[in-house]
């Protein structure tokens, strides 16, 4: 055989083996009426994804109430109907009355208005037999005045429940004997909670 029909027939073997690798390799083709199989999108890393964002939960409020609720009225037997609104009314050397008077017989029981401690137990000049009363959230403190008596046993730091008799309408101090009554107050107390300090409110709205 001569070299260039040798050439010739090297180049044709050549090309047919190249067109039967590569049919190899390729994917088969999908049978009639059979849909060939999507090709798989590559995964995509956790880290690039964006995180879908959280609303922050707003820190829960609560606002202290500004004045006691649930009062008792202080004296047995008086009936709301019965008070009179003497806050702010004026008094001797200039100054204003920061309570209210509540009139009773001299010796009617004075109860509890809330449940509470007795912080002090005190006999002033004005005020008389006088009783200091801290509620438990140490926000408010109520002050009875002009007393005859205390209950008897009723003793500083004890724990006292609305309604309990801690004392006796009476006269003591400046009150005039011809006027027996109970002086109320009550006071917003300040971070130091201290019995003889605080801001003085009407009491009379509160019952």
């Amino acid at each position: 055989m001569r070299l260039s029909q040798l050439i010739v027939l090297g180049v044709v073997l050549g090309l047919g083996l190249g067109w039967w690798l590569r049919r190899d390799a390729a994917p088969a083709p999908a049978p009639p009426g059979v849909q060939a199989a999507p090709v798989a999108a590559a995964a995509v890393p956790a880290a690039a994804v964006p995180a879908t964002p959280t609303r922050p939960v707003p820190p829960a409020t609560g606002a202290a109430p500004t004045q006691p609720t649930g009062l008792l009225l202080p004296v047995q037997g008086v009936q709301r109907t019965q008070l009179r609104d003497t806050f702010t009314d004026a008094r001797s050397e200039g100054r204003v009355h920061d309570a209210i008077d509540i009139m009773a017989p001299a010796g009617t029981p004075v109860l509890a208005v809330a449940d509470g401690t007795v912080e002090k137990l005190f006999d002033s000049e004005r005020g008389g037999l006088t009783v200091y009363q801290f509620e438990p959230s140490g926000q408010w403190c109520y002050y009875y005045a002009h007393l005859q008596r205390y209950a008897d046993g009723l003793a500083e730091k004890q724990t006292i429940k609305r309604g309990d008799v801690i004392g006796y309408v009476g006269s003591t101090g400046n009150a005039s004997a011809d006027a027996p009554h109970l002086h109320f107050e009550v006071h917003v107390l300040g971070p130091e909670k201290q019995w003889w300090k605080g801001e003085s409110i009407n009491p009379y709205p509160l019952f």
